[in-house]
C-alpha cells in the first residue's frame, strides 16, 4: 500500500502526522515518455480498489510570440497520440481515465492549475533519468510541480 503523510496541527500547536492511504482523485500529467506509461499503470493500481477518478493531461507549450489559443496542428496531433496511448494503457489495466489537452506558456503552472481545479488528492509524475552537466536533473516542470503542488506527489523514475 502506498502511504503519504499529512501534517496535522492540534490546538496545542503540537504537530502530528497522520497517514493518508486513499486518493480519490488522481492526476497523471504526460509528455510522451516511457515513464508516462508506468505512471498510468501505477495510478490504475492505486485507484482500482475504490474506483477512484483518474485524469491524464498533456500540456502543449505555446511560444510567447504566438497567441495562447493558437492551434498548432502538429503539436495537437502529437498530444492526441500520446493521450490515445495513455487511454489504451488504462484500458489494459481495466480502468478508464479521462484525458485532456492543455495549452499554456509553461507546463508546470498549467499542471498545478489543473490539479487545483480538479481538486486532486495525488499527482503521479513519470520522469526519465536525465543528466545535465554530469548530474541527475529532474527538469523545471518536475521541480515546479513538487514546489507548488496542492496535494501529494509521487515521482516515478523510469
Amino acid at each position: 500500500m502506498y502511504t503519504s503523510h499529512e501534517r496535522v496541527i492540534n490546538t496545542e500547536n503540537h504537530v502530528h502526522t497522520k497517514a493518508k492511504t486513499e486518493y480519490k482523485r488522481i492526476l497523471v500529467p504526460v509528455s510522451g515518455t516511457e515513464a508516462d506509461e508506468e505512471a498510468m499503470k501505477l495510478a490504475c493500481r492505486m485507484a482500482k480498489k475504490n474506483k477512484d477518478k483518474i485524469w491524464s493531461v498533456y500540456v502543449i507549450t505555446i511560444r510567447r510570440s504566438l497567441p495562447l489559443d493558437a492551434e498548432i496542428e502538429s503539436e495537437i496531433r502529437g498530444a492526441e497520440a500520446v493521450l490515445g496511448h495513455i487511454e489504451q494503457v488504462a484500458e489494459e489495466q481495466e480502468y478508464e481515465a479521462e484525458t485532456d489537452i492543455l495549452q499554456a506558456r509553461e507546463a508546470g503552472p498549467a499542471i498545478i492549475d489543473d490539479a487545483i481545479e480538479r481538486k486532486v488528492d495525488l499527482i503521479i509524475l513519470g520522469i526519465e533519468y536525465k543528466t545535465r552537466f554530469g548530474q541527475f536533473n529532474m527538469g523545471d516542470v518536475t521541480l515546479y510541480v513538487l514546489k507548488h503542488a496542492p496535494c501529494a506527489v509521487i515521482l516515478l523514475q523510469k
